[in-house]
């Protein structure tokens, strides 16, 4: 058990105390601090001020997306329900880095796509994506999924009797929608929202690509930029920047635990609510795949259009078709096949290594209850709910100097990232085999214990067996995120280090659009057919291991 602590001390409490000492370090009341320093300049309060602004804008986007769809799929009768959540999950498992450059060769003037078609904007028109609102776009189609999956998870727990008894009585379908399941949907929508926020605030991907061009700085990328200044007092600053938007973000995640708490509402188990659309079914089913179509499909097709041409802003022609992008990233250009070996190699260690920590601190927590497991839980989430940046400058501060006894430097490193990405999705990988654990039934082993097996012998005989399941699920899952993963990796990496997402945000910053593009379309293909992989062996895992599935 005190392993077990100590392992949740190391990945979560560690770095955020590093942070907090090296923002506090200085604080005097005689003389101004690096903290007093950071408050009285006024690119911070414009960047605190664009944080707030996208952030609470792209919530309103996320919530008409992801609402809408959840009431939608949730509540009606249309038909391949599974098959419209696994299309509306792909977005949010998709690089923020991807999705930004899709939608950026999808408009505009240089647009391969729009060329194509005849539709381009004249030649030194504006980038309308270069700005807040293509910002406040992209994050709230980014995040819609998270308020899908809130909102769906209410609905499947509604309790049905209730609504069936206000049917028989005569109720109409707007009657119960308006009088019962949003009232009893109020705290779920209120747990999204703050949801869908929290995620905009720490989200690095988007703004840097489409605001830094234009000196549009939020916290996350006025971070990165004075990183990148590399001036006296740098460290104590980005510590500060850091601490700010963490306090943020904390207080909009204890928001939403608040009242995602209050969703726990279950009813009597009974058929899901399928209210009948009737002659608008098909209708409605064309209006979902047009919102698909628009917000996924379209911009996709942009970004493979733009990786199979000679040059950028070259219209697509069988006369201009060419592989030249992907030669290049496959065959002389060996910094691709480092970064999809480092990504590799870090998001399946980190994803094997969370589900080896998992498994036991499941056990704990469900079959020794206490304060201590309590708070170890709670622990667990801090990182995940810190943004990104946040995190890498804790790690940067955490082991800039060398590992005392060891005296091994981890900064500079592969395994600095590795470290990251451990405490950041810890708590991703716990939860599926926690779900599962919660559904294993205490008799089990009270029965063999019964026959003298001992602790070990339960494990190995009864308790992996059937968390096995889960902990592949929690696998896949962690690996999917931080295969991708860029917010963090933005600050860790360093020559011969690069990750794919940096690989990315780096080629389409220096101009590669072409290799940029063909680099992303590879990892949409992969992160498909490990949705697709996952998908499939869904029907034999427990109910709340996958995301997307009920």
């Amino acid at each position: 058990m005190y392993g077990l602590l100590s392992i949740i001390i190391l990945l979560s409490v560690l770095p955020t105390m590093r942070l907090l000492s090296q923002a506090l370090m200085d604080m005097s009341w005689t003389e101004p601090s690096s903290l007093s320093k950071v408050l009285s300049q006024s690119s911070t309060w414009r960047a605190f001020w664009h944080s707030i602004y996208t952030s609470f804008m792209a919530m309103w986007v996320s919530l008409a997306l992801g609402a809408a769809l959840a009431f939608f799929i949730g509540l009606t009768d249309i038909r391949a329900k599974a098959i419209w959540v696994f299309l509306f999950m792909l977005p949010m498992m998709i690089p923020p880095q991807v999705m930004a450059l899709s939608w950026l060769q999808l408009m505009g003037p240089n647009s391969v796509l729009l060329k194509s078609i005849g539709m381009a904007p004249p030649l030194g028109s504006k980038q309308p994506l270069y700005s807040a609102w293509g910002i406040i776009l992209l994050m709230g189609v980014q995040h819609a999924p998270l308020v899908f999956l809130t909102l769906r998870a209410n609905l499947l727990n509604l309790p049905k009797e209730l609504i069936e008894a206000a049917r028989l009585s005569g109720a109409s379908q707007y009657r119960v929608m308006v009088d019962m399941i949003l009232p009893l949907c109020k705290n779920g929508l209120l747990a999204a929202a703050a949801l869908a926020f929290i995620s905009a605030l720490g989200n690095f991907g988007i703004p840097a690509m489409l605001g830094i061009p234009v000196s549009y700085y939020v916290l996350p990328t006025l971070i990165y930029q004075k990183m990148s200044d590399f001036g006296p007092g740098m460290i104590n600053e980005v510590s500060n920047l850091s601490l700010l938007i963490a306090i943020l973000a904390v207080v909009v995640v204890w928001v939403q635990h608040h009242f995602q708490a209050r969703m726990a509402l279950t009813g009597l188990p009974g058929r899901p609510l399928a209210f009948g659309l009737g002659k608008w079914r098909k209708p409605s089913e064309l209006a979902m795949l047009l919102i698909l179509l628009a917000i996924l499909l379209i911009p996709l097709l942009a970004l493979v259009s733009s990786s199979l041409v000679r040059a950028q802003g070259v219209a697509l022609t069988w006369d201009t078709l060419s592989w030249q992008g992907y030669g290049q990233i496959f065959m002389s250009q060996s910094v691709t096949w480092r970064a999809f070996k480092n990504s590799f190699l870090l998001a399946g260690s980190a994803a094997l290594i969370i589900s080896a920590i998992s498994i036991p601190l499941v056990y704990w927590f469900n079959r020794e209850p206490s304060r201590l497991s309590t708070l170890a839980k709670i622990l667990m989430d801090v990182p995940y709910a810190l943004p990104g940046v946040v995190l890498s400058i804790a790690c940067i501060l955490l082991f800039a100097k060398p590992i005392p006894v060891i005296d091994y430097t981890l900064y500079g490193t592969l395994w600095i990232i590795l470290f990251a990405y451990l405490s950041r999705f810890l708590s991703v990988g716990f939860k599926p085999i926690h779900s599962s654990m919660m559904q294993i039934d205490m008799a089990l082993e009270e029965a063999a214990q019964l026959c003298g097996a001992n602790l070990w012998r339960r494990l190995s005989d009864i308790i992996l067996p059937l968390l096995a399941p889960a902990a592949f699920a929690g696998f896949i899952l962690v690996f999917l995120i931080a295969f991708n993963e860029l917010t963090v990796s933005a600050l860790l990496w360093s020559a011969r280090n690069e990750t794919i997402g940096v690989l990315i945000f780096n080629m389409e910053e220096s101009g590669d659009v072409i290799m940029a593009a063909a680099v992303s379309v590879v990892v949409v293909l992969l992160v498909i057919l490990l949705m697709l992989s996952l998908s499939l062996v869904g029907r034999r895992l427990p109910k709340g291991v996958i995301p997307w599935q009920s």
